[in-house]
């Protein structure tokens, strides 16, 4: 079973690979702008469909753009904002988090107060309500996803440094001298770098979808911008007529999201004790 468990690990490394090399690559993958118009082939069809041209392998849209093309640059924007939503988010996310170990008494009360307020919505819910403040655009959709990643980042960063605040290691660094801020980045957090780098992994590809659920109400990356979540929106009148233009952006979101969850799985059974073979 852990043999299967590993090679699905590893399938799924590869294939989030692929779709990253496609994503940096983009201009030299790419055989058309994702934002030029060819008004004589408006939704043609894929290449092995009648009709079809290898000069647009996967079919154009309702206004004649190469949907290849659009795919992968906005697997761009897509990547993008998951990177930047979880730094975004875990940067301050596992500051708080330790201060809120480390200081129980001040830091602690105050800062659960607030995630509690913001997890009082879930996280979509959360993002759409800042983004219905700010406004929709590029920016405003990292900083509404990574407001509904915070909690999550300073709740496990928290519970992992004040599981490790009691152990001796700790208390023989303080005993010698060690100040706080010492024991937060020098001593606590090497330690709790597994959960951690779990948790965001889980992260991005969950800002991932919320980008593109965003995308799909009108509230994320606004057009012409290629964006799988705005082009699936854009697709829904011509399901009927050309189902390609939502099967394929459907696609790379699954694969994209399905391949970063098994990777979080993977990295997370690797680091956990309990789950390696006995020797």
């Amino acid at each position: 079973m852990k043999r299967h468990h590993h090679l699905g690990t590893l399938v799924a490394l590869g294939l989030f690979s692929v779709l990253l090399g496609l994503v940096i690559l983009a201009p030299w993958v790419t055989l058309h702008d994702p934002a030029q118009q060819y008004r004589d082939h408006l939704l043609s069809p894929p290449v092995w469909q009648t009709g079809g041209s290898w000069a647009f392998p996967l079919g154009t849209d309702e206004l004649g753009r190469d949907l290849w093309s659009r795919l992968v640059f906005g697997g761009r924007i897509s990547v993008l904002i998951g990177f930047a939503s979880v730094l975004a988010a875990w940067g301050p996310g596992v500051i708080l988090g330790l201060f809120s170990a480390f200081y129980p008494r001040t830091w602690g009360p105050a800062v659960l107060r607030v995630m509690d307020v913001l997890l009082a919505l879930p996280g979509l819910l959360l993002a759409i309500a800042v983004v219905s403040v700010l406004g929709p655009g590029l920016v405003n959709t990292v900083i509404a996803i990574a407001v509904g990643s915070l909690p999550g980042a300073v709740r496990i960063t928290r519970a992992c440094a004040a599981a490790e605040i009691p152990k001796d290691y700790v208390s023989a660094s303080r005993m010698v001298g060690a100040s706080n801020l010492r024991l937060m980045w020098r001593t606590v957090l090497p330690n709790c770098a597994a959960p951690l780098v779990v948790g965001a992994t889980l992260s991005f590809s969950a800002a991932i979808l919320e980008a593109a659920t965003l995308g799909f109400l009108g509230l994320g990356v606004q057009p012409p911008t290629p964006e799988w979540g705005s082009m699936l929106s854009s697709a829904r009148d011509h399901v009927e007529r050309a189902p390609w233009l939502v099967t394929w952006p459907g696609l790379f979101i699954l694969m994209t999201v399905m391949s970063i969850n098994l990777l979080g799985d993977g990295l997370r059974d690797a680091w956990d004790p309990r789950l390696r073979p006995s020797s």
